[in-house]
């Protein structure tokens, strides 16, 4: 068996994972800005964020089971039912930076490259989890109290505790596991959340599978392990057996090349007129596309950019803009760079 140096060693050695991503299955998302940045500046970018995720959950049939929402970051404790979770966060994120970006007049990328997403068991995970996440606002001093964070808006708890209503927060999932009766379960419910605040911030609810796991509950012999998982290691090699977790190195990002190919050839123009300086709305909305995918999304100079497309880098960047605005009135143009690693 590997000794815990060796262990440590092997994992800092593997490439980065690629993101788990299995309908049924409980998914605890982390969202991160950039840099440390904050994602969220005032209560209007709180609440816009919370109505883009009120239209896209009931669309994609994913359950929200906890949410909580920090300035620089936000957790969320998803099931998506029948679809993968990847097309959601996409429109999510995405919708939410453009917004971001527009009303502070700023540019570049608000998000980490790649939200974190762990998957969980739910037995024996997901009060650990809601209990976790529901306590951010506190173990952040944002609140001072339990009672504080019961009027707390951006966060699941006081929807629990009947405070307020939100019809996409699957309360009686949660509620349920408690007591039958409604005053019961929400008072049960707040005891079992009282008592996690001494425990403070629990590294082992961040994924691991067996090897963090262990801390929470003995969970047997096996040596099953994953860091994209969160359970036991019967749990792991079942994801294994079914999802083939083998894969540790994530697709390459998409190239240049492939992006401006896939637009020409979806906009129906060919790639020598895309770089002739000629004038219409389709080879405008296509470079407009190109340049800020190529530039806001995939990281690529703009002086490179304006190389292939025979614009100079003061125009790819106002195209870049433009582009953004696009992409976001019309979201299946995502499907040009759906082979990307968003």
């Amino acid at each position: 068996m590997l000794t815990g140096i060796q262990f440590a060693s092997i994992e800092k050695a593997m490439p980065r994972a690629a993101r788990l991503d299995v309908p049924g299955i409980l998914h605890h998302v982390i969202i991160r800005g950039i840099e440390g940045r904050d994602i969220f500046i005032d209560n209007k970018d709180r609440q816009s964020f919370l109505k883009r995720l009120s239209e896209l959950l009931p669309e994609s049939n994913t359950d929200c089971l906890a949410w909580a929402l920090m300035p620089n970051h936000a957790h969320l404790l998803l099931r998506p039912m029948r679809t993968k979770l990847a097309p959601l966060m996409r429109r999510l994120l995405t919708g939410h930076a453009v917004r971001f970006n527009r009303r502070y007049q700023r540019t570049g990328h608000l998000f980490q490259n790649r939200y974190k997403s762990i998957v969980c068991e739910e037995e024996p995970y997901l009060l650990e989890l809601v209990r976790y996440i529901h306590l951010n606002p506190l173990r952040a001093a944002l609140v001072e109290s339990i009672e504080e964070l019961e009027e707390y808006p951006w966060c699941g708890h006081g929807v629990l505790m009947g405070k307020r209503k939100l019809a996409w927060q699957k309360t009686e999932d949660i509620l349920g596991l408690f007591a039958e009766t409604l005053r019961t379960a929400r008072r049960l419910y707040q005891e079992f959340v009282r008592k996690g605040v001494s425990q403070g911030r629990r590294e082992e609810l961040t994924g691991g599978g067996l090897k963090r796991s262990l801390k929470v509950i003995d969970l047997g012999e096996s040596d099953a392990h994953d860091d994209r998982v969160l359970g036991s290691g019967e749990f792991v090699e079942r994801l294994r057996k079914e999802h083939d977790l083998s894969a540790r190195i994530p697709p390459k990002p998409m190239s240049l090349e492939s992006l401006i190919k896939n637009t020409v050839d979806h906009f129906g123009i060919s790639l020598q007129i895309l770089k002739q300086r000629r004038k219409g709305k389709k080879l405008a909305e296509a470079r407009r596309v190109i340049c800020y995918f190529a530039v806001r999304e995939m990281g690529h100079n703009g002086a490179t950019v304006g190389k292939m497309l025979n614009m100079t880098r003061s125009g790819v960047s106002i195209a870049a803009k433009l582009g953004e605005e696009l992409v976001q009135e019309r979201p299946s143009l995502r499907n040009l760079v759906s082979s990307s690693t968003f």
